[in-house]
């Protein structure tokens, strides 16, 4: 396949970017999205010139690391993948590609199409844990958990917080991250004890870090590669209006 691709180009977090072409010539329909840049930046490489920099890690689509916005949409078209699990048999001989870093002001350039995403490890700091006793493991079923539960908290807890749910959305709002991460937690029974301290951190936080308002586009649902569902947002609202109550009664 022959392809051209339109790059984003950013020397650093100061650096004016600009948009550059190159072409990306002979490259396998079996390859992946990330094995494509690879093979060219081998090429920019030998004849001299600066590589494109862009994140990765596992390539398994387990990690989120690889956060690229391909023909405007995070991740690409494709539903329920990463960067890293799009392969070139997605695209036709010809084509033209357009890749560019999330954008979001939360996230800062740093180089190219690399991203700093440290405000998604701040807002976790800020509540995304229990206070639990560790040591030797307990039975599995020393606490009984409903079915029901169990299954809606696993399904919180498989974002990988790639931010592409904030890369969508027009406000780069990080609300389904935030629902997601508070809402895997409050729906367990090990949870509860500091659910109303977590959800008003995590909040708090996220507002501190520059992300905008959720104004229910669901454009996060569509995006996210882990499918997770819009209702986290709702429930992540009702607990945080709770808490407040609370806290301003205390």
């Amino acid at each position: 396949m022959n392809l051209t691709l339109k790059v984003w180009r950013q020397a650093g977090p100061e650096s004016e970017g600009s948009m550059q072409t190159i072409e990306a010539e002979g490259i396998s329909e079996d390859a992946s999205f990330l094995e494509m840049l690879d093979v060219v930046n081998e090429r920019i490489v030998e004849e001299g010139g600066d590589p494109i920099h862009f994140d990765h890690d596992c390539r398994e689509g387990i990690c989120g690391a690889c956060s690229l916005t391909i023909n405007g949409v995070p991740h690409s078209k494709q539903q329920g993948i990463t960067t890293c699990q799009l392969h070139m048999r997605k695209f036709r001989d010809g084509d033209t590609i357009w890749i560019e870093p999330f954008r979001a002001r939360a996230f800062p350039v740093m180089k190219d199409l690399m991203v700093d995403r440290s405000s998604f490890d701040r807002i976790i700091a800020a509540g995304g844990y229990i206070d639990v006793r560790t040591g030797s493991a307990v039975d599995a079923n020393s606490v009984p958990i409903p079915k029901e539960d169990a299954d809606s908290a696993f399904d919180s807890a498989a974002c990988i917080g790639c931010g592409a749910c904030v890369a969508a959305c027009k406000n780069a709002s990080a609300m389904l991250f935030v629902g997601a991460k508070a809402s895997h937690l409050n729906k367990l029974p090990q949870g509860q004890v500091q659910k109303d301290e977590r959800v008003l951190g995590m909040v708090r936080q996220m507002d501190a870090e520059g992300f905008g308002n959720c104004t229910n586009q669901y454009e996060c649902e569509a995006v996210c590669p882990k499918e997770i569902s819009a209702d986290v947002i709702g429930k992540l609202n009702r607990d945080y209006v709770a808490a407040t109550v609370k806290e301003a009664v205390k």
